[in-house]
C-alpha cells in the first residue's frame, strides 16, 4: 500500500500517476466497499435469516446447479472442507467484480455503485428463490447494497476529494464524463485513513455477525426425556487393543457431516414444530415437548452417506434417543394412505424422500432427539432429525426436520430424486481398513490390520483379509451391538520387509459376501473391495 500511495500522489510538476497503480487503488475502493456491505448483510442475516446472507444465498444456488459428478468429485477431493472452498470461491468472484466496479466508479460513480447494487440484487433474488424464503430474506441483500453504495461513494469523496467522478459534480469546461485518477490530489494520510477505516469497519461488523451466529448456535442444553426402552450397555471396543482402529462408538465431534447446508440452522426449540400432512387421515402438528412426551427408545445405529466411496470416511456409529417413526405416523393415520413416500422437509426447505414401506416394515426408524447421551448437536440436526437404519442418508436422514408429507413419487420429487439419485438405496455390505493407513510405513514383525465392517439390518458374520493377492484369511471380530451397528475386526500380521497389498472383505449373517464389482457412489452407493499398499521396512 505504501508503494502505491507513494506513486499515486504527485510531489511536484512532471510527476504522473502510473495507470496500473491508480487502477489498483480504485479496485481497492470497490473491494472495501463490498466487504463492508457484505459484513453488514451478514450481521443482519445472523439476526434474522442466516441462510439469506448474500454469499450463502449465491453459494446455495451454486450447489443446486452443480452437476452430480462435480459434487461427488468435490466431496472426494475436499471432504468436509468442500463448503468452505465453495464459499471462498464465491467470495473471490464477487470481490473481483467489486474491484471492477471500483475502477468504473472512478469515471462514473453512479455506474460503479449500480454495479455493486446489481451484485447485491442477484444475491437477493437467489435468496428469495429458496424454498422456504419470505420477504425477510431480501433484507440482508438490501443492506449490502445500501451500505456498499454509501461506502464506495464515501471513499471517493473522502479519500479523493479533488477526484470526485464527473457525473456527481458540475461539469468542467470541455469535459462531461471524465474524472482525474482516484487519489490524484488526496494525501497519503487521507487515503490510509479512509481505506484503513473501511477495512476496520468490515472486520468489526463481520466479527459482530460471527459472534451473533455463535450465540444463536448455542443453547442445545435441553432436558432429554428418559427412554422407556433403554439399550443395553455398549460393550468395550477394540480401540485400546488395536491402535488406529475406529472407535466402537463414534464421538459426536468426530461424526461425519455431509449435507447441502452452507450454514447450520439456528433453531429455537420452543418455537419448533413438526407437521405431518399429505395423504393422511388428519394433519398433525407436534411440538418438541409433544414428541418428548411420547414413547422414547434408545437404539444403536450406524449411519452411512451414499457419497462414501469404498474405504471412505463418511460412516459413523452412535446411540440414538428418539421416538419410533411408526408411532408418529400413527397419530396422523396412514392405514388407508395411497402414498409411497414420506417427503421430509427441513427448516430451510431442503427435501429428502423416505420410502414409506421402510418406515412401516418394523425396523427401528426414529425421529431422534438425542445422540450419544446428549441433545443432537446443531450440525447433526438439532432439535430433531430422522434416523432410518439400513438406508443411505440421502433417503433417510433428514436433519432439522420440520415437516413430513405423505405423497407419491409421481406427485412430488425430493431434492436428490430430481437429480436422478435412486429412490430406494439400501446400504451395501462393506468393510473398511482403518489401520495401517494407505502408503504408510510399518516396521517388520507382528502388527495389526484392523477396521470396521457393516451390513445394516442383517449383521456381520465374518471378515477376511488378503495379503498380496494370496488366499483370504479369517479375521477376528470385535463386540456385537446389534445388526444395525458396525463390527470392528482385526488380523494379526507378521509383516515382512517390502511393499505389500492388503485387502478386506465382509460376509453378512445371510452368507452374502461383499462384492468385488466396482460401483461409484452415484446413483445408489459404491461397492468393491478396498485394497491398500503398505510399505514395511
Amino acid at each position: 500500500m505504501a508503494a502505491i500511495l507513494h506513486q499515486t500522489h504527485p510531489h511536484g510538476p512532471g510527476h504522473r500517476t502510473p495507470d496500473v497503480l491508480t487502477r489498483l487503488l480504485q479496485a481497492l475502493y470497490g473491494v472495501l466497499a463490498t466487504l463492508v456491505g457484505m459484513a453488514a448483510a451478514h450481521l443482519v442475516a445472523a439476526l434474522t435469516v442466516p441462510a439469506a446472507s448474500p454469499v450463502l444465498a449465491v453459494g446455495s444456488t451454486v450447489i443446486d446447479l452443480t452437476p452430480t459428478p462435480m459434487k461427488e468429485w468435490a466431496i472426494r477431493t475436499f471432504g468436509t472442507a468442500d463448503k468452505a472452498i465453495l464459499v471462498g470461491s464465491v467470495l473471490v468472484v464477487v470481490l473481483v467484480l467489486a474491484g471492477v466496479a471500483g475502477i468504473v466508479a472512478a469515471r462514473r460513480l453512479t455506474l460503479g455503485i449500480s454495479m455493486l447494487v446489481g451484485l447485491a440484487a442477484v444475491a437477493g433474488v437467489l435468496a428469495l428463490l429458496r424454498p422456504s424464503a419470505g420477504a425477510l430474506d431480501l433484507v440482508p441483500s438490501a443492506v449490502a447494497a445500501l451500505v456498499g453504495a454509501l461506502t464506495l461513494a464515501g471513499l471517493y469523496r473522502f479519500a479523493s476529494p479533488a477526484a470526485t467522478p464527473a457525473d456527481t459534480t458540475t461539469a468542467r469546461a470541455g469535459t462531461t464524463d471524465h474524472a482525474e485518477p482516484a487519489g490524484a490530489s488526496a494525501s497519503r494520510r487521507t487515503v490510509l485513513i479512509a481505506t484503513g477505516g473501511a477495512a476496520l469497519a468490515a472486520a468489526a461488523i463481520a466479527g459482530a455477525g460471527r459472534w451473533v451466529s455463535e450465540v444463536r448456535l448455542r443453547g442445545t442444553d435441553i432436558a432429554l426425556p428418559t427412554a422407556a426402552e433403554k439399550a443395553a450397555a455398549l460393550p468395550g471396543g477394540l480401540e485400546e487393543r488395536v491402535p488406529g482402529i475406529s472407535a466402537f462408538r463414534t464421538p459426536n465431534s468426530d461424526f461425519y457431516r455431509v449435507d447441502t447446508a452452507l450454514t447450520v440452522p439456528a433453531i429455537d426449540v420452543d418455537s419448533w414444530s413438526l407437521t405431518i400432512d399429505g395423504d393422511v387421515e388428519k394433519e398433525v402438528e407436534l411440538s418438541f415437548d409433544d414428541l418428548a412426551g411420547m414413547r422414547v427408545v434408545e437404539r444403536d445405529i450406524t449411519l452411512t452417506c451414499v457419497s462414501n466411496d469404498v474405504g471412505g470416511p463418511y460412516i459413523g456409529a452412535a446411540r440414538w434417543l428418539g421416538v419410533p417413526l411408526q408411532d408418529v405416523l400413527d397419530k396422523a393415520g396412514v392405514d388407508s394412505t395411497k402414498a409411497d413416500q414420506i417427503l421430509c422437509t427441513d427448516v430451510d426447505g431442503m427435501t429428502i424422500s423416505v420410502p414409506l414401506k421402510v418406515a412401516l416394515d418394523g425396523r427401528d426408524a426414529l425421529l431422534a432427539l438425542g445422540m450419544n447421551g446428549e441433545p443432537l448437536p446443531r450440525e447433526h440436526g438439532f432439535p430433531v432429525r430422522m434416523v432410518v437404519p439400513g438406508l443411505y442418508g440421502f433417503v433417510s436422514a433428514c436433519k432439522w426436520i420440520t415437516k413430513m408429507t405423505l405423497t407419491t413419487y409421481d406427485e412430488q420429487e425430493a431434492y436428490w430424486t430430481e437429480r436422478d439419485w435412486a429412490i430406494d438405496a439400501p446400504i451395501k455390505l462393506s468393510s473398511r481398513i482403518d489401520t495401517p493407513k494407505p502408503l504408510s510405513d510399518s516396521k517388520p514383525g507382528k502388527t495389526f490390520i484392523g477396521g470396521v465392517a457393516w451390513a445394516q439390518g442383517v449383521g456381520i458374520q465374518g471378515v477376511e483379509v488378503r495379503i498380496d493377492g494370496g488366499p483370504w484369511q479369517k479375521a477376528e471380530l470385535g463386540p456385537d451391538a446389534g445388526d444395525d451397528y458396525w463390527r470392528q475386526w482385526f488380523y494379526e500380521w507378521d509383516a515382512e520387509p517390502g511393499q505389500h497389498f492388503v485387502a478386506s472383505r465382509a460376509t453378512n449373517k445371510d452368507g452374502d459376501v461383499q462384492t468385488a464389482v466396482r460401483a461409484t457412489p452415484f446413483p445408489e452407493g459404491s461397492s468393491g473391495i478396498q485394497e491398500i499398499a503398505v510399505n514395511v521396512g
